[in-house]
């Protein structure tokens, strides 16, 4: 990863009117701070040399104490001819400033990590977003592996922040209720963007593909479709959803 790349975050966007809308439980609305980077590999080099590179990078995190941010590499799965990388780096703090923090800590001293990292992957984008929950996965550690979605969304004309809100409110319950255990957030682009053709991208996270196969199949055959259209249809303009495999290399519980 490019030190040169490597910047603050964004507190929490401007912090909406209409907050209580937001979730079905209020008390689970959290903004969260997260970083991509977006990476290919060198010639020659591959996904075993990345992760001897990130064995050492915990070890750097274990001594630095960087307990309040947690790390996934994502490998594209369902993805089209656009995507020219081979892998995500995706980190999140517990907040902005615990970001921060470890982005300081990097810059001072990264015991040659960063060099390490040049050696494997070239990263093309390091950006920042503004994560909104709207529906927590099931509490307790990250398995090793998981299922990551993602959607670039914009909202039509009219269409606001809080009546967004209350839609996801109630599409999270209608979700709880089919005994979805996705968790679902929103993704605002804060840093390193720029002319981003999109309000957010719609993010979910399933336990494995059979998870996301069980929420597809309520969605369609389960005619999940029809309130998902009632609540939506007048609201975005969703494009195709990606999915990734996601390794967690560091865990924090971040909620």
């Amino acid at each position: 990863m490019k030190k040169t790349l490597i910047s603050g975050f964004i507190t929490a966007l401007v912090f909406f009117a209409g907050v209580s809308t937001v979730s079905a439980q209020d008390d689970d609305m959290l903004v969260i701070p997260v970083e991509l980077f977006t990476c290919s590999y060198n010639e020659g080099k591959g996904a075993s040399d990345l992760d001897k590179v990130i064995d050492n990078w915990n070890a750097w995190a274990d001594k630095e104490k960087l307990d309040d941010y947690a790390a996934w590499t994502l490998t594209p799965y369902y993805f089209g001819a656009e995507q020219e990388f081979d892998v995500i780096w995706l980190g999140a703090g517990k907040d902005a400033v615990a970001l921060g923090k470890g982005q300081d800590s990097y810059l001072r001293n990264d015991e040659g990590l960063d060099a390490q990292f040049s050696e494997v992957i070239s990263c093309d984008a390091h950006v920042n977003f503004a994560s909104i929950s709207f529906k927590a996965p099931p509490k307790g550690a990250t398995p090793k592996n998981s299922v990551l979605t993602f959607s670039d969304c914009s909202y039509k004309e009219g269409a606001t922040f809080a009546a967004l809100g209350a839609a996801m409110g109630e599409w999270s319950q209608h979700l709880s209720d089919a005994g979805s255990k996705a968790g679902v957030w929103h993704w605002y682009p804060a840093y390193g963007g720029g002319g981003e053709e999109f309000s957010f991208k719609w993010l979910e996270a399933h336990e494995n593909f059979a998870a996301l196969g069980a929420d597809y199949e309520s969605y369609g055959n389960g005619r999940g479709f029809e309130t998902y259209g009632r609540l939506f249809g007048h609201l975005l303009s969703c494009d195709s959803t990606r999915a990734y495999v996601a390794q967690s290399r560091r865990f924090v519980q971040l909620r």
